[in-house]
């Protein structure tokens, strides 16, 4: 049985207010896959843009290069092409247009099959008193638990 992967943007929930979510397949070329499921894989600083043809890609993911790869290795930060239904796409692709939304990656797993997936966010940029809201609300939260675990 093999382990489970699980890779998070831990980030992404605080930077941006997630609006919707949808999983999708990535399109990965050679040694790209071994990498993933070694756990070498990132995708803090990444996120999703439309080309001219209406393809959603993912920029700024790092995969690590394969170390029994050779000459046949993947470069590490290259675009990789994400794969939804027609419908998603064009709903998702309005609404960048349209209303400013990002589309952000919140975690790449490896599914039952063995093919690699990602969970995409359509999302919106909080503003820095947003985040603050955020941090006194996890700061409340936690004294509350602390609170109650004294009392029990």
């Amino acid at each position: 049985m093999q382990k489970q992967i699980h890779i998070k943007n831990r980030k992404a929930k605080f930077q941006y207010e997630i609006l919707d979510k949808y999983t999708a397949g990535i399109v990965l070329q050679g040694t790209e896959i071994k990498s993933i499921r070694n756990g070498k894989a990132s995708i803090a600083e990444s996120f999703c843009e439309f080309n001219e043809q209406g393809e959603l890609f993912v920029i700024n993911m790092t995969i690590e290069e394969y170390l029994y790869g050779s000459h046949y290795n993947h470069k590490p930060k290259a675009e990789r092409k994400l794969l939804l239904n027609r419908r998603e796409l064009k709903k998702l692709e309005k609404e960048v247009k349209n209303t400013g939304l990002t589309i952000i990656p919140l975690s790449l797993f490896i599914n039952d099959n063995g093919l690699a997936k990602m969970v995409i966010a359509l999302a919106k940029g909080k503003k820095l008193y947003d985040k603050r809201e955020t941090i006194k609300d996890r700061e409340s939260k936690r004294r509350l638990n602390r609170i109650n675990k004294s009392f029990n």
